[in-house]
């Protein structure tokens, strides 16, 4: 059985991938707050990258 995210209890159907209410409403403040994150790198960041001698091309 699958468990809760945020506190490892196991799921409810109810509210899947969540234990309850509580769990589902801690994670959609967490999206609010910006808390969660997805990681992205800038264009000007790759082509400085990828303009850097000491790394080798990729093929």
């Amino acid at each position: 059985m699958a468990k809760c995210p945020n506190c490892g209890k196991p799921t409810v159907v109810e509210f899947r991938p969540f234990c309850s209410a509580r769990c589902k409403q801690v994670d959609l403040n967490r999206w609010f707050s910006e808390s969660y994150r997805v990681p992205v790198q800038s264009q000007d960041e790759e082509e400085d990258e990828a303009a850097r001698p000491d790394r080798p091309e990729e093929p």
